[in-house]
């Protein structure tokens, strides 16, 4: 059966009209279309909201370049669910449909719009033909859960990673998603200051404290003069949860634009993309990109001293700032990976390949606008962090065990430390 759906695409905590997104489903075949609304296109705080999206009246189309990517516009698509979020919703619906055998199967505008109005990552809002926000609650009430209601999440969460999971459970789930990250458990909240957090919840199937790892590797971040997002663990009984701070709000509620590095390169999930062509990116459309430019350098040094190789282009962002100018948005995503081979999933460039050694990083340094003494000088802040990797996970931030320690010692004591040192002694 052949579906056509629309939706208004709106955008910040005002909800001003932005433009009009229509679905497609031909059989199996989906795609869909957008078009600026003309007050957009003539407003003064227009912007492209999608590096895909021109300023331009009438219809832009897009389809899948890949079954690994989205039917809809990049930064569209930045705010569906991530894998965790669609397994939910996916059982969600295989119950249901166990009662009602006539219920269609789901289609990739179900899952975008599964996800709370209220914590959808970024600006953009989804508002049906009659005026309601899609996935939103009645006044007075909240979608979102407070911090308190952590342990209640958790449970639910676990009973789904063991397939053991109610439909209460499944129902309660329902919309606390997030649209950073992947299949690990996780979940939107409202911390104890009122910002909007992702709490990430430890798995049935970890082997390590790697909820402790993201808040160390966040932590060491941090030092290492990274622009990175508060972080914490909070204990429900034993189950360390890591509380993240969403960098995506401002005061009072306000919503910044947002859309993953991959989308601002417009890049297929199937293709290998490298940092000089973000770097490109970023001094094409970046409001500061000299900056930027420098600080993604420095974040390749810490990828690859701390281990963190799960680097694909969603785990890196943008938030807007004005009149289509985009910074690089605080580092998230990162973790210590002890028991994998020291190989970036994006390359540093097409020559270079994937980053295994931090002598090609400070060869490409001209590149990301660093001369050899700011290369070395970033080098030296960036290993100093690193090294004292022990100390901070001890830290009552962090709260590793010492015999937990040598589980996550060789992310951080390598080879790549020692030539590190070796470089900066010359």
């Amino acid at each position: 059966m052949d579906t056509r759906r629309q939706v208004q695409l709106c955008i910040g905590k005002a909800g001003l009209p932005v433009g009009l997104l229509v679905y497609v489903r031909q059989g199996r075949r989906e795609n869909s279309a957008f078009a600026y609304d003309e007050n957009w296109l003539t407003g003064p705080g227009r912007f492209n909201v999608s590096a895909d999206l021109q300023l331009l009246a009438g219809y832009q189309p897009h389809k899948a370049a890949s079954p690994h990517d989205s039917v809809f516009h990049g930064a569209i698509a930045d705010t569906a669910p991530d894998a965790w979020g669609r397994r939910v919703i996916a059982r969600d619906h295989a119950k249901r449909r166990k009662n009602d055998p006539q219920l269609p199967a789901l289609t990739e505008l179900d899952y975008l719009l599964a996800v709370d109005d209220f914590s959808r990552v970024g600006a953009l809002r989804l508002r049906d033909p009659g005026g309601a926000w899609h996935r939103t609650v009645t006044a007075g009430q909240r979608g979102t859960p407070p911090l308190i209601e952590l342990e209640r999440i958790f449970q639910a969460s676990r009973a789904v990673e063991r397939g053991q999971e109610t439909a209460e459970d499944l129902r309660y789930l329902q919309g606390k998603g997030t649209s950073l990250g992947g299949m690990r458990p996780k979940c939107t909240l409202v911390d104890e200051d009122g910002w909007l957090a992702i709490g990430k919840f430890p798995s049935v199937d970890d082997t390590r404290s790697v909820t402790r790892g993201e808040v160390l590797a966040l932590q060491l971040a941090a030092r290492a003069g990274i622009h990175a997002p508060a972080a914490r663990i909070v204990c429900l009984g034993e189950a360390p949860v890591a509380v993240i701070r969403r960098f995506d709000r401002g005061q009072a509620g306000a919503r910044i634009p947002y859309q993953s590095a991959a989308s601002l390169l417009q890049a297929s999930r199937q293709e290998d993309r490298s940092y000089t062509e973000v770097a490109d990116a970023i001094r094409a459309h970046g409001h500061a990109p000299t900056q930027d430019a420098q600080q993604l350098w420095r974040r390749l040094v810490f990828n690859l001293l701390i281990t963190n190789v799960d680097d694909h282009l969603q785990n890196h962002g943008f938030l807007h700032v004005a009149h289509g100018q985009w910074r690089l948005a605080p580092a998230f995503d990162i973790n210590p990976f002890p028991d994998k081979e020291r190989e970036s999933k994006t390359w540093l460039s097409e020559q270079d390949g994937p980053i295994t050694d931090v002598r090609m990083l400070l060869a490409r340094a001209p590149y990301f606008a660093l001369d050899k003494k700011q290369a070395l000088t970033a080098l030296g802040e960036v290993h100093a962090a690193v090294r004292n990797w022990r100390q901070a996970a001890l830290g009552p931030q962090v709260g590793l065990r010492a015999d937990e320690l040598d589980g996550f010692a060789p992310a951080f004591e390598h080879e790549q430390m020692d030539a590190t040192a070796a470089l900066l002694r010359r």
